[in-house]
C-alpha cells in the first residue's frame, strides 16, 4: 500500500524561515495599521472641526484667515497655491524629464546610460530646505531681475526649483517604461522606413504612455505634498490667485506655519491643521490611485 507524501503543512520548515515570514508580516502590518491610525485621526479630528464650522463655509468661502480675529475657513486659498506652485513645478519636471529619460534610453550607450542615471537621480536626494534657501536666495533675485515686478516672495522660484527637485522622478520612471518597450516595434518602424526620431515619437512614446503618465502624476503628488520649499520661499499668504508673482500659501506651508507656532493644542485654528492635511490626504491618495492604475494597464500592454 502506497503512502502518500507528506503534505506540505505537515513539512517541519526551518526556524529562520518562520522566523523571517513572520517579520515580513510584521513589516506589512504595520504599514496598513500606520494608514489606518493616519486616516482615523485625520477622520476624528476632521470632525471636531466640522462641528464648529459649517462644511459650505469650508467649501465656498474664498477666504482663509483662521489665525485672524475674523476667522475665515475656506481651503480654495490653499488649494489655488498648492495646485499653482506645483502646476509651474510640473511645467518644469515634466519636459526636462522626459527629455532625459529619452537620451538615457535612446541615445545613451550603456556605459554612458550607467554613469548618467545615477547623476540625474543624485538631485533627489538633496534636503528640500536646501532647494528651499536655493529659491529664496538664488532664483528670486534671478527672477527679479528679469521681473523687477515680482515680490521677495512669490509662487514662480519655489514652483520652479520643485521642478528641478522633481525631475528626476519623472525622468527615472519615464525612462524605465521606454526601455521595456518590445524592441521589436522599434525595428519594424525602422524596417518601414522611419527614421528614429519619428519612431521615438510615433511608436515608442505612444507605447510608453502609461508609464510615462504615471510617472508624471507620482510626480505632481510629491510637489502637492512637498513642505519645505513653499514654506521658505512662497511667502505663506493665503490668496485666491493664479498670479505666480505674488506670495502665497500651500496646504502644506500652513501645516508647518500652525503646528510650529503657539497655536494651543484642542482650538479650533489647530483643528484646521487636520482638516487641511485630511485635505491633502485626499488630493494625493487619488492621484496614487490614478497612477496605480495606469502603471497596471502599462504591465499589461509590455
Amino acid at each position: 500500500m502506497e503512502h502518500d507524501a507528506p503534505s506540505l503543512s505537515r513539512v517541519q520548515r526551518p526556524l529562520a524561515e518562520v522566523v523571517i515570514e513572520a517579520l515580513l508580516r510584521l513589516a506589512a502590518m504595520v504599514s496598513v495599521v500606520t494608514t489606518a491610525a493616519i486616516v482615523l485621526t485625520l477622520g476624528l479630528e476632521s470632525a471636531a472641526f466640522f462641528s464648529e464650522v459649517a462644511p459650505a463655509d469650508f467649501l465656498f468661502d474664498t477666504e482663509w484667515t483662521p489665525l485672524f480675529a475674523q476667522q475665515h475657513f475656506g481651503i480654495w486659498p490653499l488649494v489655488c497655491g498648492t495646485l499653482l506652485t506645483s502646476f509651474i513645478a510640473m511645467m518644469v519636471a515634466v519636459p526636462f524629464g522626459l527629455l532625459a529619460a529619452i537620451q538615457m534610453s535612446e541615445f545613451s550607450s550603456p556605459r554612458v546610460r550607467f554613469w548618467l542615471k545615477p547623476s540625474v537621480e543624485v538631485l533627489a536626494g538633496v534636503p528640500t530646505v536646501v532647494y528651499g534657501y536655493v529659491a529664496l536666495i538664488f532664483v528670486t533675485p534671478v527672477l527679479q531681475q528679469v521681473m523687477p515686478s515680482i515680490g521677495a516672495f512669490n509662487a514662480l522660484a519655489p514652483g520652479l526649483v520643485m521642478g528641478l527637485m522633481i525631475m528626476p522622478t519623472v525622468a527615472s520612471l519615464s525612462e524605465d517604461a521606454i526601455r521595456a518597450v518590445p524592441v521589436s516595434l522599434r525595428e519594424a518602424s525602422l524596417g518601414l522606413g522611419v527614421g528614429r526620431v519619428s519612431t521615438i515619437v510615433r511608436v515608442v512614446l505612444p507605447s510608453a504612455f502609461s508609464g510615462i503618465a504615471a510617472s508624471v502624476i507620482l510626480g505632481t503628488s510629491r510637489a502637492v505634498g512637498e513642505t519645505m520649499i513653499v514654506a521658505i520661499a512662497a511667502g505663506q499668504q493665503p490668496r485666491l490667485t493664479l498670479d505666480p508673482t505674488v506670495p502665497i500659501a500651500t496646504m502644506t506651508a500652513f501645516i508647518v506655519q500652525v503646528s510650529m507656532g503657539d497655536t494651543p493644542q484642542g482650538t479650533l485654528e489647530y483643528k484646521s491643521i487636520y482638516v487641511v492635511g485630511a485635505a491633502l490626504f485626499v488630493m494625493t491618495f487619488v492621484m496614487n490611485w490614478v497612477s496605480y492604475k495606469l502603471s497596471r494597464r502599462y504591465r499589461r500592454l509590455t
